[in-house]
C-alpha cells in the first residue's frame, strides 16, 4: 500500500494528462517511453515527462517525508527544458528507431518508408532509453518481415522448384543425367564478436542480442532454405561443439569445421547433406604464418572435394571452399595474401588427373565490395597491382586511410606460393623401374622440386574460370544489392562464386582462354534474390525479430555439367 501522499501525487498528475496519455503507476509503460536524463538527488527512479504536462504544474507542499525537497525551490518545468523525453502519439511506430546517422541518410534519398523525425532535435539533447527489452516483455512488438523471391534462369529448375514444394519425385521431371543441388553461403555472426562490437548494433533491441534468441532463428532459417551445401562464417567454436553441429546432424548435414586460429573463438564450416554427397577430402588453410610478419592474423578458410552420390560418372566431384578474410580495410597486402593462400589450396584440391580443374565454388565474406581490385582479381583471372595503395584494394572505404602502396612482390618467397597462386613447391613421388641406377640412394621417397623463381612481376593471377552468382546492382533501378547491414554500414561483401560452364548465358564474365581447364562446369538454374538498404530498414536492419544475423544467407542452385 502506497502512502497517501504518495496516492494522492498520482492522481493529480492523472488530472494534468491527455486522455490519450495518461501514465499511472500501475499501467505499463509506453513502447516508446523515454526516461529523463537528470532527475533530483532524492528520487530512486527518473521521472516520466509528458510533452502536454503543464510547464506551471509544482508538487503539492504536502510531499512531505523528504524535507530537502520540501524546502527546495525545484521546479519540474526546469527539467522539462533540459531533457528531450516526452510522451509519443498514439500512432508511433513500436519497431525501433533506426540511428539517427541511417535517419539522415534515408531522408536524403527521399525513403517515406522509415520512422517518423523527432522534431526540435537541435533542442534536445541525447538521453538514455528504458530498456526495450523490458518494454517488450510487457507489451510484444510486430514482428517485420521481408520476403526474399527465387528468381530462376532455367525453366526446368521453376518446374522442379514447384514440384519440390508440392512435394513431388523430382526423379520423374529430372533427367538422369543431371545433378542438381543448392549453396547456401551466410555468416552467421558470432556471439564473441557482436558483444566485442555492440556499436554496431545500437539501433537493436537487447533481447534480439541474446544467442538463446538468435541460434533458434539462424537454424529455422538453414531449414527453410534446405540447402544441400552450407558455407558458414563467424561460426563460434564452443556454440558449434554444443548445438550447432548437433542440430545439423540431426537434419542430415555432415559438418567439418576450422577454427580461426590463434585466441579467436570462432571459424569456418562446411556442411553438406549425406543424401547428396560423400566426402573425399577436407583440407583447412591456416592464413597466419610465424615466421612470415605480414601473416600476422588468425583468419582460416576451409576446401572440401566432394563426390556427388548419383547421376553423376564415378570420378566426378565438386571443389567446395569457404573463407572469411580479414576485415581491416587499410590491410589490402594480407588481404590478397590471405586470397592467394586459398587459391592455391583449391588449386591443389580441385586438379585432376588430366591437369584439368573439377568444378569449383568459392563462397565466404571477403570484406571486399564489387568492383574492388580484389573482386574484379577473383572473377577476371588478372590483377596488375603496380601502383595500388593497400587501402584500395577491397574498397570498403569510400576515401581510404591506407595509401602505402603495395610492394612488389606483396608476400615473400618463403611462403612458397607464385604469382600465379599456385605452390611452388611440389611433392613428387620418385620412380623407379627395374634395372635403372641411380647415382645417389635417397632415403625418402619424395623429393621437393622448386619451380625456379619468377622474375619480379606486379601482375597476379589464376586459372579458375570464376564468375558471381549475384549481380550486385538491381537491373531495374541500378540500387546496390546488399548483404550485410548494421549501424555503421549497408554493403555487399559476401559472394558465392563458381566455374561456369561453357553454356551458362546466366553468368556475366568469362576468363579467356580458360575454356579447357575444367573438367566440365556448374551452371546456375538460379538464386534466392538480394534486399536493397531500404527495405532492410524497414524491419530495423540486422539483426531483427526474424533474421538474426546482420548478414543475409546466399542461396544458389546449380547443375552439373559434365564434359
Amino acid at each position: 500500500m502506497l502512502p497517501r501522499h504518495v496516492q494522492r501525487l498520482g492522481r493529480d498528475w492523472i488530472t494534468h494528462w491527455n486522455g490519450s496519455q495518461i501514465l499511472t503507476f500501475n499501467s505499463p509503460v509506453s513502447s516508446s517511453m523515454r526516461w529523463a536524463g537528470h532527475y533530483p538527488p532524492w528520487a530512486s527512479f527518473p521521472l516520466p515527462i509528458s510533452a502536454d504536462f503543464s510547464a506551471n504544474w509544482r508538487f503539492p507542499p504536502f510531499f512531505g517525508p523528504w524535507r530537502q525537497f520540501q524546502n527546495s525551490n525545484w521546479h519540474l518545468d526546469n527539467y522539462t527544458q533540459s531533457c528531450c523525453f516526452h510522451l509519443p502519439s498514439p500512432s508511433m511506430k513500436s519497431e525501433g528507431e533506426e540511428p539517427l546517422t541511417k535517419k539522415r541518410r534515408l531522408s536524403a534519398q527521399d525513403d517515406t518508408s522509415g520512422p517518423e523525425q523527432e522534431t526540435n532535435l537541435s533542442n534536445q539533447k541525447e538521453v538514455s532509453c528504458l530498456s526495450v527489452a523490458q518494454n517488450e516483455e510487457i507489451h510484444g512488438s510486430k514482428k517485420g518481415t521481408i520476403k526474399r523471391h527465387w528468381e530462376y534462369f532455367c525453366q526446368q529448375s521453376k518446374t522442379m522448384k514447384i514440384a519440390k514444394n508440392k512435394g513431388s519425385d523430382q526423379s520423374s521431371i529430372a533427367s538422369e543425367a543431371t545433378f542438381d543441388f543448392t549453396v547456401m553461403s551466410y555468416n552467421i555472426l558470432s556471439q564473441n564478436l557482436l558483444e566485442d562490437n555492440c556499436h554496431l548494433y545500437k539501433h537493436c533491441r537487447q533481447r534480439l542480442l541474446f544467442w538463446t534468441y538468435r541460434f533458434p532463428n539462424i537454424l529455422q532459417e538453414i531449414k527453410e532454405l534446405d540447402a544441400d551445401v552450407l558455407c558458414l562464417q563467424e561460426v563460434q567454436e564452443d556454440h558449434y561443439r554444443a548445438e550447432i553441429k548437433s542440430s545439423l546432424e540431426s537434419l542430415g548435414y555432415h559438418c567439418e569445421y576450422k577454427m580461426r586460429t590463434g585466441r579467436k573463438p570462432d571459424g569456418c564450416a562446411i556442411c553438406f547433406k549425406t543424401s547428396k554427397f560423400s566426402l573425399i577430402s577436407s583440407n583447412p588453410v591456416e592464413f597466419f604464418r610465424r615466421d612470415i610478419p605480414l601473416l600476422d592474423r588468425d583468419n582460416v578458410g576451409l576446401v572440401l572435394l566432394l563426390q556427388p552420390r548419383f547421376h553423376c560418372k564415378a570420378n566426378a566431384a565438386i571443389c567446395i571452399a569457404n573463407t572469411h578474410l580479414l576485415y581491416n580495410p587499410r590491410r589490402g597486402d594480407i588481404k590478397l595474401t590471405q586470397l592467394a593462400m586459398l587459391l592455391a589450396e583449391i588449386a591443389s584440391v580441385a586438379s585432376q588427373k588430366d591437369g584439368s580443374f573439377c568444378p569449383i565454388i568459392i563462397c565466404g565474406d571477403f570484406n571486399s565490395v564489387p568492383g574492388s581490385p580484389l573482386y574484379k582479381f577473383i572473377k577476371e583471372g588478372k590483377l596488375n597491382y603496380e601502383g595500388l595503395a593497400i587501402g584500395k584494394v577491397s574498397g570498403q572505404e569510400q576515401f581510404p586511410r591506407g595509401q602505402r602502396i603495395l610492394s612488389i612482390p606483396i608476400w615473400p618467397k618463403k611462403l612458397g606460393i607464385s604469382q600465379n597462386c599456385v605452390y611452388e613447391v611440389k611433392q613428387q613421388q620418385k620412380e623407379e623401374s627395374a634395372g635403372e641406377k641411380l647415382e645417389a640412394a635417397k632415403p625418402d621417397n619424395t623429393q621437393e622440386i622448386v619451380i625456379a623463381s619468377e622474375k619480379l612481376s606486379s601482375k597476379l593471377q589464376h586459372h579458375f574460370k570464376l564468375s558471381s552468382v549475384y549481380s550486385h546492382y538491381f537491373p531495374e533501378t541500378g540500387i546496390p544489392e546488399v548483404t550485410t547491414c548494421h549501424s555503421r554500414s549497408a554493403v555487399t561483401v559476401d559472394y558465392i562464386f563458381y566455374s561456369a560452364a561453357n553454356d551458362n548465358s546466366a553468368t556475366h564474365t568469362y576468363q579467356p582462354g580458360a575454356e579447357d581447364s575444367f573438367c566440365g562446369g556448374l551452371k546456375l538454374l538460379g538464386r534466392l534474390a538480394l534486399l536493397t538498404e531500404k527495405d532492410l530498414w524497414t524491419v530495423n536492419g540486422l539483426p531483427n525479430e526474424k533474421n538474426s544475423s546482420d548478414h543475409l544467407p546466399l542461396l544458389a542452385e546449380f547443375r552439373l555439367i559434365e564434359r
